[in-house]
């Protein structure tokens, strides 16, 4: 078994070798992966011809002690990538959805709402609106209030300043890589357009603008930050408050509500009572986007193979979507009060937040 290992470890790279020099270009690169392949399961197999190869070397077998030769070879499979607990980074993609709206003001505009219909203060009183806001007063449903989310937040994103349970692992580099993965997706495609644009010939075809390793390799230190940070309730406390958000979205589109605050739809009369409260709103439009696709990407992350040798066209294909989203999300960061600093916002961009020429000048120093 150990001579069969070997012999395929020798001499199946050159076999593999060989082949493919006879293959015509445009064959090559597919038939390649299928070698890699093949050869990584002769390897497996060969490996593991015995049931326990260390108690064979060491003499503890049940043949005791026996040649080197009779002893396979370990097959180390290199896993650490796969060794994330799935429910944990789909909750954390729902979490920030949920930050974002929590963000825009709309858990802050029901608490409001839910004053304003105890107090009298709004004019609402039988529609569908009013029975929804009469019925979360009566039941206090939410388990998660607006202190465990902020815990939550801060676990899982480094987001606020919100109290840090003693002991709790705080994934305080979320801001930094997430930006920076979203940054390398982005510059991806980038490098993709202007590599379609300089491609002269068929055997520039093949060459792999844009840098996937780099994107890979943010994927997956952010996916492990994330699953390390997102135990304990998270996955409850991201199902109660998303179908809790889910809710007070619905109670906002209601008729009386909207009637209330002269209102088309929910997002206008979100704006009518954070504007009656605090006297204005702040990036409704860019946090919005940011959650959509904030959310998107993240999925991404949490429901993709990164593997090393993944073919480029296939990387092309299955992260395009994550792409569109990466350059929507900067666009929509770049407005904001945390992503006036981001690289690349120039004085035109500032100057559309209605700051000053010269501040807007001063913050690009």
């Amino acid at each position: 078994m150990s001579l069969n290992s070997e012999y395929i470890q020798s001499l199946f790279q050159q076999f593999m070798q060989e082949e493919l020099d006879k293959l015509p270009e445009a064959d090559r690169q597919v038939l390649s992966r299928a070698f890699e392949s093949r050869f990584e399961q002769l390897i497996k197999g060969a490996a593991e011809g015995k049931s326990n190869g260390f108690a064979d070397l060491v003499g503890f077998g049940s043949e005791g002690v026996v040649s080197f030769d009779d002893v396979p070879p370990a097959y180390l499979q290199a896993d650490f990538d796969e060794g994330v607990t799935p429910s944990q980074l789909l909750a954390s993609a729902e979490l920030y959805f949920i930050l974002q709206h929590d963000l825009m003001g709309v858990f802050k505009a029901m608490d409001l709402l839910r004053r304003q219909f105890r107090d009298g203060t709004i004019r609402i009183q039988r529609g569908p609106g009013a029975q929804k806001l009469y019925l979360l007063e009566k039941w206090r449903p939410l388990r998660y209030g607006p202190r465990d989310r902020a815990i939550a937040y801060g676990r899982v994103f480094n987001h606020g300043r919100g109290p840090k349970p003693a002991g709790a692992i705080i994934n305080r580099n979320f801001p930094h890589q997430f930006v920076a993965l979203i940054s390398a997706l982005a510059r991806y495609y980038r490098d993709l357009t202007i590599g379609e644009v300089v491609r002269g010939g068929p055997a520039i075809d093949n060459r792999p603008f844009g840098s996937i390793a780099a994107v890979q390799r943010l994927a997956i230190d952010m996916r492990y930050a994330l699953d390390r940070a997102s135990y304990g309730n998270i996955v409850s406390l991201t199902r109660e408050s998303g179908l809790y958000l889910k809710e007070v979205l619905g109670i906002l589109d209601a008729p009386d509500i909207k009637r209330a605050y002269d209102a088309p739809n929910r997002w206008q009369a979100l704006e009518g009572i954070l504007k009656r409260h605090n006297g204005h709103i702040v990036d409704l439009s860019q946090r919005a986007k940011m959650a959509e696709a904030g959310r998107q990407i993240l999925l991404w992350v949490s429901g993709t193979n990164f593997d090393s040798a993944v073919d480029p066209d296939s990387f092309r294909v299955q992260a395009r979507t994550a792409g569109a989203h990466a350059e929507a999300w900067i666009a929509a960061y770049r407005l904001t009060n945390e992503g006036r600093r981001f690289p690349g916002v120039n004085a035109n961009l500032k100057w559309s937040r209605g700051l000053p020429d010269a501040q807007a000048e001063a913050e690009l120093m």
